[in-house]
């Protein structure tokens, strides 16, 4: 088994064009023709995790949080991130990280936290926009079934639980060509009208080179007229965070201490109590308080994320609590995700769950 056949399969849950722009996502190390002897999986990459690695007959570390954020201009082993991308090379493991690609997925970081708490009804709390782009083009009523079929097969029309989802109406196009075109309807240099059929259908921003690809090689023009827009449209299973609902009212200083039970906490900075029941639970791993207004907007009764600052917590307004309950804290079930994801697929291969605990806080 190869290196990409491990990342192909991780793809399927959390494509790399899900990421964020920030980002740096995919295999930072190695190649991806490699033979895997093992797999360890890691919030972060460390030397104690190379170490681990080693002793675990690991050549393959899949880890959350990228090793290499920014650009590396040298490799003298004086910074860790040297360090650990150099001991990695030295011992052929390669590494690969997730990151915001699994942030953004439906069933990712933030999915696992509301599994966590038992959360019903679950939804995207910042679905992701920019994603969906819309295509128009014009066909030959005898075509339009087998160019509109083909773009289906390509991935377009697909919105939300509903497939093959296009729009449709019939008109009259015309065109006429010059000396050196080769119409498939008409002829050159004769003003042709052709009865078509308008389709328009939507598609996922990074499956656009395969439905043009497609268009071209099934539409029976020899210029295809056609144009794409991307759309305002929020992608409702892609985005940051999620919000549901606990599956019955608790008391806040119950649900607080439910919090703690559940995610190992020692202590959970938080926001004003209100003195009301909770219910609606918004959640997001990792840095979250970009979404402190979207969980206001949903009607959240708390936000849980973290590395909130001093002046956000008075973003909460009385209207909801803000609980940070520490960065590794809310992505630490992640490895278990990942392993469990893995595991299903490769019942037979080595898929480790890494005991290096790599929390750079300490708490006393």
């Amino acid at each position: 088994m190869k290196i990409k056949d491990i990342t192909n399969y991780l793809e399927k849950l959390a494509p790399l064009h899900y990421a964020e722009d920030f980002d740096n996502v995919g295999l930072l190390v190695g190649n991806y023709d490699t033979e895997v002897k093992g797999v360890l999986v890691t919030l972060d990459t460390l030397e104690s995790v190379i170490d681990e690695a080693i002793e675990k007959n690991c050549n393959l570390i899949l880890s959350f949080h990228p090793i290499i954020f920014s650009g590396l201009k040298k490799l003298n082993g004086t910074t860790y991130v040297e360090r650990v991308v150099l001991k990695a090379i030295k011992n052929d493991i390669a590494i690969y990280s997730i990151h915001t690609a699994l942030d953004n997925s439906f069933k990712g970081v933030s999915f696992k936290m509301a599994e966590i708490l038992k959360l019903k009804n679950t939804r995207v709390l910042l679905p992701k926009q920019g994603l969906i782009k819309k295509l128009t083009t014009y066909v030959p009523i005898d075509d339009a079934e087998k160019v509109r079929t083909a773009l289906f097969n390509a991935g377009a029309g697909a919105i939300g639980n509903y497939n093959d989802c296009s729009f449709n109406f019939e008109g009259n196009g015309t065109y006429r060509g010059n000396e050196n075109s080769n119409p498939t309807k008409g002829e050159k240099g004769r003003l042709h009208t052709e009865k078509e059929t308008f389709i328009s259908v939507i598609f996922e921003k990074h499956l656009q080179d395969n439905i043009l690809k497609t268009l071209f090689k099934t539409h029976p023009y020899e210029e295809v007229a056609y144009d794409i827009v991307t759309t305002d449209n929020a992608h409702q299973h892609i985005g940051m965070g999620m919000i549901g609902e606990l599956p019955k009212a608790m008391d806040e200083i119950k649900f607080l201490s439910l919090l703690k039970e559940k995610f190992h906490l020692k202590s959970i900075r938080h926001s004003q109590l209100l003195g009301k029941p909770i219910q609606k639970v918004a959640v997001l791993g990792g840095s979250g308080s970009f979404a402190i207004d979207a969980a206001k907007k949903d009607g959240a009764d708390i936000y849980i994320s973290s590395d909130f600052k001093y002046h956000e917590f008075y973003k909460a307004e009385n209207q909801l609590i803000l609980a940070d309950i520490g960065h590794y804290e809310s992505e630490q079930f992640t490895k278990n995700l990942l392993v469990d994801y893995l595991t299903k697929k490769f019942r037979n291969f080595a898929i480790i769950l890494a005991n290096t605990n790599t929390n750079p806080i300490n708490y006393i």
